[in-house]
């Protein structure tokens, strides 16, 4: 089994393989392996809907990834002043269509105990395949099939709104640095080697995985961070742009207005002057 393939697994056999594997390479020598499959995380049920899907559904997948690009090409056109709202409206409902497609796959998922998704993960897998649609980062760790936590966009949200823009998005929350506080009793005890005694470089190993994973964790964070700066900035540089077009439409709509209202005044005056030129000709043909 590869690290990766723990993803596709039922997500109660998680942990167990987990341990499995990192058993078996250090049992093979290879040990850094081994700790990093060791601080390897389960991932949340929403998580592992989407990982689900990822393997099960790939043509729908990637047809959610089309939907987004033409979403986001969508909404550039008409911020550049070239689309329309009509445009922008189907690309958001063929999004929209892509992820309810996905979301009722994903509603014939069971859970570890039989039961059915409940409403609030299958909104959170929403959220996440809405996220990976519009935002290529979300979009890549959705890809690869291994995701740990689900995802959320944060934007201005598109509803039926032809001025609505996209925001990528980041994982909605930086991992603690510290250990979780969930990990199973058996995670907790200390290993002992026959004798009852605690085996040192078991602890020693644990350690280290416990330290990796912490600073995986960190430089996720990091990395959720300077995408939220970049994402904000590229919000406000689309902004500028769409106001300084609206400023330009404007502008252009006053001067048209001027130009109407000297060609109406213009022709108010010749329509008169034809007026008098009439009467002056009925005038004449009266006195003959």
């Amino acid at each position: 089994m590869e690290p990766d393939d723990l993803y596709g697994l039922p997500l109660d056999r998680f942990v167990a393989e987990r341990a499995a594997l990192a058993k078996a390479l250090r049992a093979d020598g290879r040990r850094a392996q081994a700790t990093d499959v060791a601080g390897m995380r389960k991932p949340a049920l929403a998580a592992w809907a989407v990982n689900q899907l990822v393997r099960t559904q790939s043509r729908a997948v990637q047809g959610l990834f089309g939907a987004g690009d033409a979403l986001r090409e969508a909404q550039a056109e008409l911020l550049a002043g070239r689309g329309d709202g009509r445009a922008l409206r189907a690309a958001g409902e063929r999004e929209r269509t892509a992820v309810e497609r996905l979301v009722d796959a994903a509603r014939g998922l069971l859970t570890s105990d039989g039961q059915k998704l409940s409403a609030t993960v299958v909104e959170r897998v929403a959220d996440t395949l809405h996220a990976a649609a519009l935002d290529e980062d979300a979009r890549e760790l959705v890809r690869e099939g291994r995701l740990e936590r689900e995802l959320r966009h944060v934007g201005l949200g598109l509803g039926e709104s032809a001025s609505a823009s996209a925001v990528p998005v980041a994982p909605p929350r930086a991992a603690k640095s510290k250990p979780r506080a969930t990990k199973s009793a058996a995670a907790r005890e200390p290993t002992v080697t026959a004798r009852g005694e605690p085996d040192r470089g078991a602890q020693a190993a644990q350690r280290r995985a416990e330290a990796e994973a912490a600073k995986r964790d960190q430089a996720a964070a990091r990395k959720a961070a300077r995408s939220a700066e970049a994402s904000a900035r590229r919000r406000s540089e689309r902004a500028a742009h769409a106001l300084r077009a609206a400023q330009e439409r404007r502008d252009r709509a006053a001067h048209a207005l001027d130009e109407a209202d000297q060609a109406l005044a213009g022709a108010s005056e010749e329509a008169g002057a034809a007026a008098d030129v009439l009467s002056r000709a009925q005038a004449e043909s009266e006195k003959i």
